[in-house]
């Protein structure tokens, strides 16, 4: 079965191809769900570069298999920290065919557990020509990973089930997200990482945060089928020790899957700036409070969840070119010497030289990103780590309906910053953007198209 697509040329502007791709559907609305384990072998390295030595709770990946007259598209999230150029394609190029579509019409998240390991198969490739392979997953395993992802959605095509309604509901989450960006007395930003035991730094404002999750539920009748929860913070409470762990975020997903017995998927929105470092110093309690707070949250937005009938299903795509940075430390040059460099530390070759120099080297290969509407439902999907701005915009943009926003797709370009965070007094996020403060206007471009806003 093949999604088929009309095209639609809106405009080309600077180095963008701003391509709007829609199809629509209004006839029998079916779903799928699919999950698979994905944890690696110990021994392999995670997210720090750190060897693997115990599972704590699996890496899944969990998603949906839509169906709407005929028209198949997926929407997937990963237990990963990163899901990198090349390898973000061959995941969805393996996921389309296994659930007969097209790549286009899979949106393919990751988490970001920092528990979890990062996967750019051209960064693989780069590490093994510089000599240290063993800094990434061992290619073998990422295609067990694939075989098994694909596995997954090929056998959840024997489970459809027709839906006719869906549901949203939202809840303030109390105490978890605070912005990674506070400001002081003196102007400066403090950054405030995922942990954080500075006193100082913890009394500054808990910032621009989304204070809701979102959830939508996909039903047949009353009965709900699949619920997809949308929540934006980084998601890692601790990391670094050699453990593979889901988080506090997997800990909820699956507690309220054991209790309700309904199918859980769920999505870290636009985090880029929002961690808990407020609200976490790094301990057991305090992983447990956020837990018991988001775990509170998510069967709030649940509960206050209201049941519609599923209107028209749209899917669009919106292929995005953005600009590479060139300036000093970040231009081709200096990310492959970082690359090359056996004095430098296995996360610096990894990040800023291989991963960086993957994505240079794919600058003429746009990053498509899409939208999924179900009659005034929207599911944006963006990739990057893009900051919590974007995400406020895209709701900005339709007031009157419900827009849940997904990030941690391609992760090539690093942050996705407004163009303000380079010149503001201090910050972390700029310093990890792999493209230039013009990407504000370019990734905002896609966004009203997506939502289908002129």
């Amino acid at each position: 079965m093949r999604c088929m697509c009309k095209t639609v040329f809106v405009a080309v502007l600077c180095l963008s191809s701003l391509l709007s791709v829609c199809a629509e559907a209004a006839g029998e609305l079916r779903v799928a769900t699919f999950r698979c384990n994905i944890t690696p072998p110990l021994g392999q390295p995670m997210f720090s570069c750190d060897a693997l030595e115990t599972i704590e709770q699996p890496l899944l990946a969990k998603g949906i298999v839509l169906e709407a007259d005929g028209r198949r598209y997926v929407l997937c999230a990963l237990d990963l920290c990163e899901l990198c150029n090349g390898a973000h394609d061959e995941f969805r190029e393996r996921i389309a065919a296994a659930a007969g579509t097209k790549p286009s019409c899979v949106a393919l998240q990751v988490v970001h557990q920092h528990t979890a390991p990062l996967v750019d198969t051209d960064a693989q490739k780069l590490l093994a020509e510089a000599g240290a392979p063993e800094i990434h997953l061992d290619p073998k395993v990422v295609e067990t990973i694939k075989n098994r992802l694909a596995e997954a959605v090929k056998g959840s095509l024997d489970r459809f089930e027709s839906f006719d309604r869906i549901g949203t509901g939202q809840a303030k989450v109390d105490r978890v997200a605070s912005n990674r960006r506070p400001v002081d007395a003196d102007g400066k930003i403090r950054v405030r990482y995922s942990s954080c035991k500075d006193p100082a730094t913890i009394a500054l404002p808990e910032g621009t945060i989304d204070p809701y999750l979102k959830t939508i539920t996909l039903a047949r009748g009353d009965k709900p089928l699949v619920r997809l929860h949308y929540y934006a913070t980084h998601p890692q409470t601790f990391y670094g020790d050699g453990r593979a762990s889901s988080d506090f975020v997997g800990t909820v997903r699956e507690q309220i899957e054991g209790e309700e017995g309904v199918f859980q998927i769920y999505f870290t929105g636009c985090a880029g700036d929002i961690t808990m470092g407020k609200y976490n110093d790094g301990s057991k309690k305090c992983r447990e409070e956020l837990t018991e707070r988001l775990l509170s949250g998510m069967k709030a937005a649940i509960a206050a969840t209201k049941l519609v009938p599923a209107g028209t299903v749209r899917w669009r795509i919106y292929p995005l070119l953005l600009t590479r940075r060139t300036d000093p430390g970040y231009s081709p040059a200096d990310c492959l010497a970082r690359l090359n460099d056996p004095k430098a530390g296995p996360v610096t070759r990894l990040y800023a030289g291989a991963v960086r120099t993957a994505f240079h080297r794919r600058s003429k290969r746009p990053i498509e990103l899409s939208c999924l509407e179900i009659g005034d439902v929207s599911i944006l999907n963006l990739p990057g780590e893009p900051m919590i701005c974007f995400q406020l915009f895209a709701q900005s943009l339709k007031p009157k309906s419900f827009v849940a926003v997904a990030g941690y797709g391609d992760g090539g370009p690093g942050y996705l910053c407004p163009e303000k965070a380079f010149s503001d007094n201090g910050g972390y996020e700029q310093t990890a953007s792999n493209v230039k403060p013009e990407s504000e206007k370019l990734l905002k471009k896609a966004i009203a198209a997506l939502l289908g806003v002129d």
